[in-house]
């Protein structure tokens, strides 16, 4: 493979994004009019482990006068190294360190340095309850003091007020609601189609829930809105969280008939989803799909096969931003959408200088799509 020499475009992708980023690279050669088989963006890195744990990250082509778009997947748990004849697994920590170090190494000779890191790092530490750091916001702070950096790209930060810590580079939030709901119509026969519930899990996924609601804003739907509310016990703290005690649902108290659609940023041990598959179930839902950009699954998928098995759920609909253990995505009941296409366009845009704004805020292609599967009069195209 041959770098384009005169292109300053180049794509510095970590082991921890390797499958999406060769995926981008793709896309952005055919945006580029290139042959896939000859020529790539892609950054030769060599990404070495020491025995005490230590890593190096050292680029192996010139990145002067580059723009340079670093790819990492915080959220992979695969990639092991050996320290002082132990196995570990790369943590959120290692990868963040790791990525300092690869903006470290083009030693200011690249002329921009844009991030993109999908899962944000410590993105549920935003705001401060007890005696902790504010993690999240501190580390996009130091990013932000870093020399050459440009952009920081993410997708559905848990809280998008941390942008507040930057000030010197562009902090861009994108969603991948486009790309989940085009998979969804095209997946889904018309009838289950026609009648759509919408449901925030939380207090905070409730803007989520009115953009896929207002995303279906089309003549031959028939929609409703509902949302659950947590009560916790904050005199207990298990497992870093405070626990759940009840959900109590808010919105129409019968949805026979009604395909539901739960949407949140993440699905980490998936406990608040069980309890709302089960009073979605209750008030007679047809069908149940659960909407989320990361697909964690921190506790196994074991409970979620169980819920599949009785009925308790039909789907998952979620993204490729993160890493999905393989057998995971055989699962029938996973669906994982392909965001590569949507990152080359993106990284393509900012490269060039040219608007995100339409990236950032398209809400119409859904109803696109859905013009494309139905004709005027309401009946499923042949």
């Amino acid at each position: 493979m041959k770098q384009i020499e005169d292109s300053r475009l180049r794509l510095m992708v970590f082991k921890s994004a390797l499958e999406l980023g060769k995926k981008v690279d793709e896309h952005l050669l055919e945006m580029y009019g290139l042959d896939k088989e000859e020529y790539t963006f892609l950054l030769p890195l060599k990404e070495n482990f020491f025995s005490d744990g230590h890593l190096k990250v050292e680029i192996m082509d010139t990145v002067r006068g580059k723009d340079v778009f670093c790819l990492t997947d915080i959220g992979n748990c695969s990639v092991s190294y050996n320290m002082r004849g132990l196995v570990n697994h790369m943590s959120p920590n290692d990868w963040m360190m790791e990525l300092k170090d690869g903006i470290g190494a083009c030693n200011c000779h690249a002329k921009t340095i844009n991030v993109v890191m999908p899962l944000l790092y410590a993105g549920r530490q935003h705001r401060r309850k007890t005696r902790e750091n504010l993690m999240c916001g501190m580390t996009l702070h130091e990013l932000d003091q870093m020399s050459r950096m440009n952009s920081f790209i993410t997708f559905d930060a848990h809280d998008p007020g941390v942008e507040h810590s930057v000030f010197n580079m562009e902090f861009n939030n994108f969603f991948a609601t486009n790309v989940i709901l085009e998979d969804f119509i095209n997946n889904l026969p018309e009838d289950e189609l026609r009648r759509l519930a919408f449901i925030a899990p939380d207090n905070g996924a409730v803007g989520r829930r009115d953009v896929y609601l207002n995303s279906f804003n089309s003549t031959n739907v028939c929609r409703e809105a509902g949302s659950f509310i947590k009560k916790r016990d904050y005199n207990n703290l298990v497992d870093g969280k405070y626990p759940v005690i009840e959900h109590l649902y808010s919105g129409n108290s019968d949805l026979t008939g009604y395909t539901a659609i739960v949407s949140d940023d993440m699905i980490s041990s998936g406990g608040s989803m069980f309890d709302c598959m089960e009073e979605l179930k209750d008030r007679k839902a047809k069908k149940i799909y659960l909407f989320v950009t990361y697909a964690l699954f921190a506790n196994g998928i074991e409970k979620f096969d169980e819920y599949y098995e009785k009925g308790m759920f039909d789907g998952i609909y979620t993204t490729n931003l993160s890493y999905i253990p393989e057998d995971y995505k055989l699962k029938p009941w996973l669906h994982v959408c392909d965001c590569s296409k949507l990152l080359a366009e993106i990284i393509y845009n900012i490269h060039n200088d040219k608007s995100i704004s339409g990236i950032l805020r398209d809400k119409s292609h859904p109803v696109k799509v859905l013009e494309k599967k139905f004709n005027s009069n309401g009946e499923q195209k042949k």
